[in-house]
């Protein structure tokens, strides 16, 4: 039986390094972002019913999802976002449950999602690590490495949960505020930790 993690943080916290480095270290990680986009490729039976329900516009001219206009099709009308749910959840649902039936016995499976908190999900697992940065250092990297002005920066972090209300759900928090050597020394004493816990072994406090 597996190890299942939710893995979550905040935009620019750097969930996505983490992800890497649970990886390195055997997880076997689930990122449903990534999955929602592969059951709508080219050839892909969720892409056909997506042509069914919204029209050939949605394709680009080498028959690919059209992703910019399928963003402006259901930004802001919500009975065209819930169509488009309709067709995508069940399948990304599906391809999550075929993952963790094909790993292996005692793996650890982390799920990479971004608004678990949001979306009061930390209960449908084992174990939640955030990935825990101050706003300031969030907005600095967002207007360092994105390119963003500040006033993006700042709305994009405030449409997302509250600090607070992440680590409130956390059973384990990753802080990213120092080095990439550092980062990877608490990751991996996160993974060791969750290793111990699913073996039965005590895990340190």
């Amino acid at each position: 039986m597996s190890t299942r993690v939710g893995l979550t943080g905040g935009v620019a916290s750097g969930k996505s390094t983490v992800t890497a480095m649970l990886r390195d270290l055997g997880a076997v990680v689930i990122d449903a972002d990534v999955l929602a986009r592969e059951v709508v490729a080219r050839g892909t039976p969720g892409l056909t019913a997506v042509v069914e329900a919204f029209g050939e516009e949605l394709l680009t001219p080498e028959g690919d999802l059209d992703r910019p206009a399928m963003g402006r099709l259901v930004f802001g009308d919500a009975e065209s976002r819930r169509r488009l749910e309709a067709i995508v959840h069940p399948l990304v649902y599906e391809r999550i449950a075929a993952l963790e039936a094909e790993a292996p016995a005692g793996a650890v499976v982390v799920h990479d999602i971004p608004l678990l908190a949001e979306n009061r999900r930390a209960g449908d697992f084992d174990h939640v690590v955030v990935v825990d940065a101050p706003r300031e250092l969030q907005l600095e990297r967002m207007l360092r490495d994105r390119g963003w002005t500040r006033e993006d920066a700042e709305s994009r972090i405030d449409a997302q949960a509250s600090r607070e209300d992440r680590l409130a759900v956390a059973t384990h928090v990753v802080e990213n505020t120092g080095t990439r050597e550092d980062l990877r020394d608490r990751v991996a004493e996160v993974f060791a930790d969750v290793v111990s816990a699913g073996s039965g072994a005590p895990g340190r406090p």
